[in-house]
Parts: C-alpha cells; structure tokens; sequence
C-alpha cells in the first residue's frame, strides 16, 4: 500500500501545480501612491519606489492626485506563486501546507481546498474558535495562556475543531502553536488529527516570505527565518496550515481582516459530520483576548452575521472596554434625559447610552483622537450583546472550557430558535457534533427536561451516521422508541451514507450498477418516450437510482452465501427464488419510485442495526445493538460470518486486522454466551443450537457456525454434547465399541441388554414442544436431531411401533452404527480392489473382466449414487446451492478425483490398445481410495487432531518443495553441463537433471560416474554420431574438479541448510497447531457427523437398496423427507418466545457478570477514584468562590455598618429633632460550642 499512497501523493501533487495558479490570485501594487512621511521613497502600500514596477510608477499626474492608498483600486489580481508545503528548519520533517492567496478569493474555494482529501485533506470541523486579539510584541498574561492550553486546545481536541489565528510567532499566535504541539505530544495517535491549527496572516508581514515563492508550487519550501524584525514577523511551525492573504501591502496588520470574516461566515453555512451529514451547520466561535480599537470594525462586522463572541475579561485592551459595557451598562438603568417632545425622550437613552460608553471608551482609551466612529461601532456590538459572552478567569475553571464554549453558541442559538421548538435542542446538537455524552449526561439527561421524540430524532440520525454509540445508548434509554424511528427508508439512508472507499460502499454500487443494467435491458421503451415524459420526475415513476435494500439484500446474500435466505425479501414483495435474473427484474418493477414500503417500520430494527453496523466494521456500536438484538448467539456468529466474508475482500491490512479482530470477538461472545445457557439449562441450549431463525433467513446456530468458520464455538462443550447424542442416537454415549462391532455382526444382541438405550422424556418434550417420535419417513429415533412441524404448528407424531422394529431402527439407524457399518465395507472395499488389481485383472473383452472385477464395478457405482445423493438430493436448497455447498469439502473433492479416474480406467482398460494405460490409472485410483481413509479416522478423538497436524504440514512441504526446486535445478543443470559436453538424449537429461540431484539428498551419489578418477565400466564414446544415435557419452576430465565442488555445495545446502528448515517449519507448525488441536478437531468432528447422520444406514453396495426405498418413496409415492431436517428445529412461536426470552436472560446475566469483573479491575478502580478526585477537585474551586464571595461580603457588611454608624453619630450630635429612644447597643456574639466546651 505505501507505493500506491507514494503514487497518489505524487499525482496530487503534480494536479495542485496544474490548477491553483489558475484559479487562486495574489496581489500587486499596480499604482505607487507616494508617503509623505518618506520623501518619496515608498508608496503607501509599504513597498520602495524600486519594489513597483514601472507602469506603477510611471503615472506621475495620477499618483500626484492621490492622497489614499486603497488596496481594492491601486492593486491588481496575477497568478499565484507561492503555494505548496513549508518544511520549517530546525523543526519536525512533518510538512505543512500554505497558499498565497487575494484578499477577494472566493470562500468556498478556499474550504474545498482545505478540506478536499485529493489536495490538503484537512478533516472537516466540528467547531471553528476564531482566536482575535492579541497581536503584536506585546505579553501575553499567564492566566491567559493557562486558558489557551488548558482550555481552548483541550476542548478544541475533545470536540475536532479548528482553531484561527494569525498562525505567526508572536502573542497570542504563539501560545496557541505551543499549546497544540504540547497536547500533540501527549495525545495518542488516534486524536493527532482532531485539532487543526489554521493560520490565516497578511502576506506581506510574514518574515523571509520570499523563501515561499515558486511559480511551480514547493514541495516543500525550505523555511528559516530565526529572527523577527520590526515590521514582520515569521511563521510559527507549529501550525498544519497558514492561508497567506496578500492585498498588496508590505509590512501592514489588518490586510487579512475581510477575508477571514466572509470564511468563517462560509464555513458557519456548512453542515458538520461526514460530507456534511450532520444536524446542524459546523458553529463558528470568535474569541476576543485583549485587542486594539480596531478590532471593533471586525467585531461589528462578525455579529452582523450572527456569530458569537467570547470575550476574556481582563486580558486588556479591548476585551476589558466591552466587558466593562456589557455588564454594567446591561445592569445599571439608563436615566432619561429631560426633555418636552415625545421624540426627544425617545431619543433621550440612546444619547445618555452613547455618552456613558464614550466615557467609558476615554477611560480605556484615553490615547484614541477619534472616537465618535469607534464609539457608533460600540454602540452597534452593544445592541448585539445576546451574541456575546463575557469569560472571567476567576469564575471558571480553564478544564470546563469545553462547557463554556457550548454554552455560548447554545445561547446564540436559542435567540434564533422558533417558540415551539425545544430550547434544549440546540445544546444537544452541539453535544452530538463535539461527541461529549459526559455535557449530555450532565446537563441535558439529568431527568430536568422532558425530551419527546421528535427532539432526540435528527441527533439519533446524527450519532448513527457518524459512529458515535454513547449518544445511541444514551438517546435509546432516554424516550426514543427504537420501533418508531426506524422505518425501512431511514434504514436505506442509512445505507447510503456509507463512506466512499469502503468495501461495503463498493458492493453496494456494484449490485446498483447490476439493477439499473437490468433495468435498460428491459424497459427500450423508456428511451423512445417523448419529450413531456422525459420531463417528468424520475422520483414519480422512474427507477430508483440510489441505494434500495434490495441492494442490501444483495450484498448480505453475497456474504452469507447459502447459509440463510435472502435479507428484507418481504418488504419488497419478493419471493425467496434462486434465479439472480428473475429477482433482479422483480426488483426493477417494484423500485419506481417513491416506494410504498419505505414508510412501513421496520420488524426486527436491531437486528438491522446490527448489521448495518457490522458491515461498516463499527465496534462498539455492533457491540451495542448486538446487545439489545434478540438471538445473542446466533447474532453473534451472524456477524462473525459476516466481518470474515469482508475481511477476505479487504485490501488494507490495518482494516482486514480489526475485521479479523472484530469477528474472533463475536466468536468468543457465542462461545462465552453458550456456555452460560448450557450451564442453566442443558436441553434448551440443544434447543437453541438447531432452532430456526425468522431473523436471520430461517438459520441455526450450527448452520451459522459452520458457515462462518468458527472453531472455538464448536468447541464448546455443550455444542459437542449435543453432537455426541445424535452420533449415538438413542444408545447411551459410554457404549464401548466392542459391544457395537459384536452386535453388528450378529444383530439379534440388540434386543439384549448387551447395549444400553436412554429413556425418551415425554412429557419434559412436549413441554418445550419438541416432538418425541420420528416422522413417516425418518431413518433415525434422534432426540431432537430431526423432525417436523407443520404450519399448523401442531408437530405430526407417527403411531407407535412394536418392540422389535423400533428397537432395530434405534441401533441400525444411528449415525455411529452407519460410520461402523461403512467403515467395515470400505475395508472389504479396498482389499476387493487391491485383489482385482494384483491377482484378477484380466484382459479386455471378450476374455474379461472376472467376476471380482464386475462385483468392483458395481461397488464403485452404488458409491457415485451416493455421491449424487449427496451432491443434489440432500437437503431443502436449490440443487445449485447444494452442488456449491457439496464440492468446498475437500474430501467431496477427493471423492470426485477418485471416482473420475476410476472411470477413466474403466473405459481405457476395455481396450487392448488402452489396457495397460487403464490398468495404471487404477493403480493410481487405488491409492486416492485408501487416501480417502483419512477422513474416517478423523473422528477418532487421538487420531483426528494429529490429521489435521498432518494436514496444516503439507502447506509447509509445497513451500520447502519450491526451494528445494530451485537448488536441484541450479546445480542439475551445471552438472550435467560439466560431466557430459554433448548429450541430446531427452530421457538422460531428464534424469540426470531433476532425478539424479533428488537421489543425492537420501546419500545415492554414484561416485564412479561424476569422478574421472574413478573406474567406469560402462562403455562410452565421443562420436557425435554414435552419442546421437543413443550411445552413452563420454565424461569430461577438464571440468571435473569443479562437479566435485559442486556436489560438496549442493549436499551441504540440502542436506544441512534445507532439510534443517523444513524440520524447523514442522516444529514451529506443530507447536502452533497442537495448542488448538484439539478446536480444529471438534469442528471437522461436526461435519463427519451431519455426513452420517444424513447417510442411509446400509453401507455401499448394500446401499443401493435403500437409494431404491427412497427412490419410491420420495419421486413416486411423492413422500417428504424428514431426514433433509436433520439439525434444523421449527418450533411454534409461544415456544420460540419462551427459548428467546430464556436466551435473553441468559445474555444479560452475562453481561452483568462481566461489567462487575470489569469494575472490580485495577483499570476501572483508578478510573473510579481519579473521578473522585476531579469531583473534589471541583468542589474545592468552587468553595474557593464561595470564600470569595463571603469576604467581598463581609467587606460590604462591614462598610455598611460603619456607614450606619456615622449616620447614628450625626443624628446623635445634631439638634434637628431628638430621638424617641437611644440608639440600639450592639449585643455580643454567642460564643461557639467549641469554644463553650
């Protein structure tokens, strides 16, 4: 993957260059306006007289007559040629991106380029804090920095925001770049990315800016600049990306003042989550630290546009000025003027209003001459105070800067928020977007506010499509009515959502492109209509040309394969066929469209959810609706079937690891949930293993388990009991084998007490509803392993049958009575065949084949009818669907291989001319036959796991195979070419090449021939004629000392180096394979039991007698079979609802068994404790106010009491009236208990 990003990198890089000089602008002074201040040598824009060019400067009359320089008249729009990424010396090698832009450059352009993943790729905002202020060489206070670091950038990192700033090395600026690096530093790798610091600085101030330019774009632009001068000031590198406004100016603040208010004012139209699938539009912030006056003009010019501001009370400058208005202004009543006319007292409180805030404005800015432009401007923000929010330090912790921001745009909101509207809904969006459950948990769930369902809707959308489970969980247990809210249309946008690139995405748009393909097959008629129709809406009666569930459909059958029945078939008014062309012209009628289903509700939403998020590899949220889903065992392995069918079209490694991980969760989640039902109740988890699902397509759990390859659910124990009652069938399962092999040798034993039988439990079965009796046709007396029940739901019981024949049912057609009886046969098999093929094969017709040959035929044909049985005739799916399923077993294929070339050496042998080819070929056949012996013994407890050892080392002798292929192939070629000059015998080369290098590894070396000093008896000549006639060739004595290096070279590598890695790759495989040995073996031991337990009892050729039974019963006398039910369990609902209530329980007494270890953890106890101790914490700031507030109290109490005294003193001493009585005394304070004890 890493040359194919270097790649896309590359070709990025090379469309950046192609296309932003073309769209994107700088600016240039066009017409030098003379300083005065200069003498002529600079223009007004800051440049030098020589910097301009000469049409610039060649209009002596016009720049005579201009007094101003304006940037939008005097300069003009070229092509830009500074772009690309700055490499900073001295810093980090990570790059960041900058671009030379004008001051009038299209907002919208910019945000594309800031955002788009082909070009800077930036993540889209969640929040955007315009930081404003601060600029210049001047301090910055140390609580102010505490507040950037500890507030701003850590809540900018908890919600994904962008933070705007100048992005150059000074003030404010610079204690934002170091705030970010400081917390870049510390986060994991996963919040890196969360925090953008975008810098947006004038061109012309920025230090050493011409290192920058290159028309061609740098990629990356080597930039030093160590020292700041008086009029600029460099980058800071601590920043991702700097948008460098240029307006033609040299050396001049404010330049990019314009163009940062219409961006942020862009960007607060843009909707936030991913491609702008969020509730709400992406809220911009300004903050407001210290400033100059004029700043106001930017201020006044943000709050037109409905932004809010955050002012920092008592960092200086301007943000002291406005905080002083806005609080005591707002709080102290505004005196009329007096006046007579009803105009002048309206007029009255503006004028007394404007002159307090110019007074106010002198004591602030008593340096400012012109103040009655700045003080209207005042006026104007002060009239827009409900966007403003006054920030004091000492009130506020810096760590709940999170919650001051929210709060802040909350209350700008609410002012645009309509009367009906919830006032809260607004605060719960911003929570949603920032992903901060612990704000909603606090302040908005705290049971305060009732919340209905049409407040919670567009935040559940939100947190779904943006993959934020806590705020799902939250919403779910707080009034949201999962069955309302999830209808089958909202399932389909949820759908489309999908992020491009996935692998779900993908799918999804292949199976879209196969309908709408269909769709113009099948319908020419459309492209013949006329004109007027073609202007109707395609939403009316056109196709639909998004994403359907029928595509879903599609995309699950193609992970699940057959396993189940196709998804969401029933509200698209399909039926379950197995033509993909009859469904997908079903499909193209019913989707035209505005279809009628997409309003129904949705039967099994959690279900839905939980695939859905399966299939976009969600974690936690698939672990969230897998626990509020029903059927948590067969959910589980439906999503781990689902991530391992994905993990295998995966590309990505990272992503097909976290699938893999994903699935052995859910795997480990069947397992764990299994074993808590097996333990409380042993025959409802048997019920709950073959029961079949309405949910999932009418699966069982081993259907389901199987299909998705999971070993260690098969492993479990309960899963294996289950397997070992029906391989004993009704026999009790300690039976030894001696017993089995006396009575099948002579029968009449069954009916003794030589084999014990179980006792069947009437009535504890029909209490589950559970049928105790076999069907009409059943070939087994399995409890619980085959059986029907019709739609009724009324389970159809056969009559009963006498002693004997029920007695011989119950030992003939158990699965282990039918894997004896066919073990035996093969046996007789093999040592008919190996008779046939030693001692009895006879010639072609008419001389033969003997007897024993045609009884061999015979044999091996009854053998292929049960292979066709099995391949076509096995089972409810369609002879496809069974065919697939059939040859992905590889002993199925093995069976094919053997049957194949014994047909084949059938028919060559019948030939006098093929005889001989046909008699090897069933030599050959011979030893896949008794290859095929392997797979018997697989059941064997010690034998099967070391098959399966056997099996993985095969994988590692190909691999030592192609190595040592390689060797005997390099020194085979040499040496020939050494010992013999000349020798164009084909059968020599051939041997001499390959077989005689093979012969070395086990020591055969003939020494007489590769040694010259050796004697050779055999005969030789170096007649070219002769040599190519067939005659031996002579060796060659020049060369000779070098095949004797060789063969030392040769045996050292082989025998030494390579049969030692082979030995170590057989070591290193058993060691790994043994520790799961045992798994793998449980897992296969299933599918040899469901092969027997499907198989007629009588072994071939016997079994041709019951392939004729079932022949009569099934084609002619039309007779269902039972037998294609065997593992599959129909129950009626009343017992279907008390198994999945009981599997209910189960899951959550497990789940709160694993919450209770998880809280008993370390983890978790530190977790709980630094909680605590942020809660003291807190509380200790917040008495620290109250502390506070008590002395400014007691300060006021205290003026107030000497103020009454001295009014006491001089009414006391004055002689306008006298008092009635004497002045109170003052009583004494009652002492303290403690001080009392």
């Amino acid at each position: 993957t890493l040359p194919i990003i270097m790649i896309n990198t590359y070709l990025g890089k090379i469309i950046v260059q192609s296309w932003i000089p073309k769209i994107i602008k700088k600016r240039v002074c066009s017409i030098f306006v003379e300083d005065s201040l200069s003498n002529g040598a600079l223009c007004q824009c800051g440049a030098a007289r020589d910097d301009h060019a000469s049409v610039a400067v060649g209009d002596h009359f016009s720049t005579a007559m201009l007094k101003h320089w304006e940037s939008a008249e005097h300069s003009s729009e070229q092509p830009t040629d500074a772009f690309g990424e700055v490499q900073f010396a001295g810093a980090s090698k990570r790059h960041s991106h900058f671009l030379r832009l004008s001051w009038s450059t299209e907002p919208s352009v910019v945000y594309n380029i800031l955002t788009a993943q082909s070009i800077w790729g930036l993540p889209a905002p969640n929040l955007v804090v315009s930081v404003v202020g601060g600029e210049g060489k001047t301090q910055v206070k140390t609580w102010v920095r505490e507040v950037l670091r500890q507030g701003l950038v850590k809540a900018s990192q908890s919600t994904g925001a962008w933070i705007l700033t100048t992005g150059l090395h000074e003030g404010v600026g610079r204690c934002v770049g170091q705030a970010v690096r400081d917390h870049a530093a510390a986060a994991s790798s996963v919040s890196l990315n969360k925090v953008v610091a975008l810098g947006i600085a004038p061109w012309g101030l920025v230090e050493k800016r011409e290192q920058l330019v290159k028309p061609q774009g740098s990629f990356p632009a080597k930039y030093n600049a160590p020292n700041a001068s008086q009029d600029s000031c460099p980058l800071d590198n601590n920043y991702q990306a700097f948008l460098l406004v240029d307006d033609g100016s040299v050396g001049r603040r404010g330049g990019e003042t314009e163009f940062r208010a219409r961006l942020e004012e862009y960007i607060s139209q843009q909707r936030t989550g991913r491609r702008g699938s969020g509730s709400i539009e992406i809220p911009v912030l300004c903050m407001l630290i210290s400033g100059e006056t004029d700043m106001l003009k930017r201020m006044d010019l943000s709050l037109k546009s409905c932004i809010p501001w955050l002012v920092l009370a008592g960092s200086g400058g301007l943000a002291d000025f406005l905080s002083d208005v806005l609080e005591n202004l707002s709080s102290a009543p505004a005196v009329l003027s007096s006046g007579e006319g009803n105009s002048e007292a309206l007029k009255a409180p503006k004028v007394d209003l404007k002159d307090r805030v110019a007074e106010r404005f002198k004591k602030h800015f008593p340096s400012e001459a012109q103040t009655d432009k700045l003080v209207e401007q005042a006026l104007n923000i002060y009239q827009n105070r409900h966007l403003i929010t006054v920030y004091h330090a000492e009130h506020e912790s810096p760590n709940d800067f999170d919650t001051v921001l929210l709060k802040t745009l909350v209350g700008a909101s609410k002012q645009h928020s309509s009367v009906e509207d919830n006032p809260y809904t607004d605060e719960l969006k911003l929570a949603v977007t920032w992903n901060r459950v612990d704000i909603a948990k606090t302040e908005l769930f705290n049971g305060e506010i009732h919340w209905k369902y049409k407040d919670l809707e567009d935040s559940m959308t939100d947190a779904l499509i943006n993959d934020k489970p806590q705020f799902v969980r939250l919403f779910t247990e707080n009034g949201l009515n999962i069955l309302e809210y999830l209808t089958y249309g909202r399932l389909e946008s949820l759908y489309r959502s999908v992020p491009d690139g996935t692998v779900l995405y993908q799918l999804l748009q292949q199976c879209l492109a196969e309908r709408l393909a269909m769709v113009e097959r099948h319908s020419p008629s459309e492209k013949q209509n006329s004109s007027t129709k073609l202007l109707k809406d395609n939403n009316e009666d056109g196709p639909v040309k998004e994403v359907t569930l029928f595509e879903v459909s599609r995309v699950l059958e193609l992970l699940m394969g057959d396993v189940c029945q196709p998804f969401y078939y029933q509200p698209l008014r399909l039926e379950f066929t197995s033509s993909k062309g009859t469904a997908l012209r079903r499909a193209s009628k019913v989707l035209r469209g505005r279809c009628k289903y997409q309003d129904w509700p949705c039967l099994d939403p959690w279900a839905s959810l939980f695939l859905w998020a399966v299939l976009q590899n969600r974690k936690e949220m698939a672990l969230y609706f897998w626990e509020m889903a029903g059927e948590a065992v067969l959910s589980a392995l439906g999503g781990c079937k689902i991530l391992r069918e994905l993990s295998k079209l995966e590309i990505e490694n990272e992503t097909k690891l976290s699938l893999k991980e994903l699935a052995q969760r859910f795997e480990n989640l069947a397992h764990d949930i299994f074993s808590s039902c097996y333990r409380s109740d042993e025959r409802r988890s048997f019920t709950l293993l073959i029961r079949k699902s309405p949910v999932w397509g009418h699966s069982t759990c081993l259907q389901m388990g199987v299909s998705a390859d999971a070993r260690l659910f098969f492993s479990n124990d309960g899963v294996q009991s289950l397997l070992s009652h029906i391989w004993w069938g009704d026999m009790k399962r300690n039976t030894e084998v001696w017993k089995l092999l006396l009575t099948f040798f002579c029968p009449i034993l069954c009916y003794t007490n030589l084999i014990s039988f179980r006792k069947q439990d009437n009535q504890l079965e029909e209490e589950e509803g559970i049928p105790n009796e076999d069907g009409p046709d059943q070939d087994t007396n399995i409890l619980l392993s085959a059986f029907i029940i019709f739609d009724t739901g009324v389970p159809y019981r056969p009559p009963q049958r006498p002693f004997i024949v029920s007695r011989w049912r119950q030992f003939w057609f158990a699965p282990v009575t039918s894997f004896l009886g066919n073990v035996l046969m093969y046996f007789l098999f093999l040592l008919l065949f190996a008779y046939v093929l030693l001692v009895d094969f006879e010639p072609p017709p008419p001389s033969g084949p003997g007897a024993a040959e045609c009884v061999l035929y015979f044999w091996v044909f009854t053998i292929v009818c049960e292979e066709i049985r099995q391949s076509i005739y096995l089972g409810t799916m369609t002879w496809r669907q069974r065919f697939r399923l059939y040859i992905k077993d590889m002993w199925n294929k093995c069976d094919l291989t053997a049957i194949s070339l014994f047909i084949i050496g059938l028919i060559c042998r019948m030939f006098h001319r093929s005889h001989e080819f046909g008699r090897d070929v069933l030599c050959l056949d011979y030893m896949v036959f008794t290859l095929r012996l392997i797979h018997i013994f697989a059941i064997h407890k010690q034998l099967g796991p070391k098959i399966i050892i056997v099996g993985k080392m095969m994988k590692d002798v190909f691999f030592f195979l192609f190595f040592l292929g390689v060797w005997v192939m390099a020194y085979g070629v040499a040496n020939q070419a050494l010992i013999y000059s000349y020798d164009p015998n084909p059968n020599r080369i051939f041997r001499r090449v390959f077989y005689r290098p093979y012969l070395h590894i086990f020591g055969q070396i003939p020494v007489e021939e590769m040694d010259v000093g050796k004697d050779w008896d055999i005969t030789c000549t170096h007649n070219v004629t002769l040599i190519e006639s067939g005659e031996e060739p002579c060796r060659n004595h020049e060369s000779n000392w070098m095949v004797v290096i060789l063969l030392v070279v040769y045996l050292l590598v082989t025998n030494i180096l390579l049969i030692n890695l082979l030995i170590a790759m057989f070591s290193y495989t058993f060691s790994k394979v043994q520790e799961h040995s045992d798994t793998y073996w449980k897992f296969q031991r299933y599918n040899l039991i469901a092969e027997y337990h499907s198989r007629p009892s009588l072994a071939p050729p016997f079994i041709i007698l019951s392939h004729i039974n079932i022949f009569i019963r099934r084609v002619i006398r039309k007779v269902p079979s039972v037998k294609i039910h065997h593992f599959v369990l129909d129950l009626e609902p009343k017992s279907a609802n008390r198994l999945s209530t009981w599997e209910t329980i189960q899951k959550e007494d497990f789940l709160t068994a694993r919450i209770k270890i998880q809280k008993s953890s370390d983890s978790e106890r530190l977790k709980r404790m630094s909680t605590k101790v942020d809660g003291v914490l807190k509380h200790l700031s917040e008495s620290r106010d109250f502390e506070h507030r008590l002395r400014s109290l007691e300060n006021q109490i205290e003026y107030c009491s000497s103020a009454l005294n001295w009014v006491v003193d001089t009414l006391a001493q004055g002689s306008t009236f006298k008092p009635p009585r004497p002045p109170p005394a003052l009583r004494d304070v009652l002492p303290s208990s403690s001080s009392s004890t």
